[in-house]
């Protein structure tokens, strides 16, 4: 459906969706320990720049993460965040 101007847009990522993505943060996550990285620079570099070189082919976490948009990424991480910080559910 078109946007008018200055309308908001909506972004709305399924429950199946970001179980997904968490499964694959998750193997990717523990791939970048295994090889002696740290996760989470490593994650933000590939956050930023979009480059799979920040993440390892280990456990073929390259691949996975390359299935996933950075945007669900950013909602799953986002989401998990807020929550935990505000001390609320969904």
């Amino acid at each position: 459906m078109p946007q008018l101007p200055g309308e908001t847009v909506s972004f709305k990522l399924e429950r199946d969706d970001e179980n997904k993505v968490r499964a694959i943060l998750h193997t990717v996550y523990q791939a970048l320990q295994e090889k002696g990285y740290n996760p989470i620079n490593q994650l933000v570099g590939y956050m930023i720049s979009g480059e799979p070189a920040y993440i390892t082919s280990h456990s073929e976490a390259r691949n996975l993460i390359c299935k996933v948009d950075r945007d669900e990424i950013m909602e799953v991480l986002l989401k998990s965040y807020l929550q935990n910080s505000m001390g609320k559910g969904e």
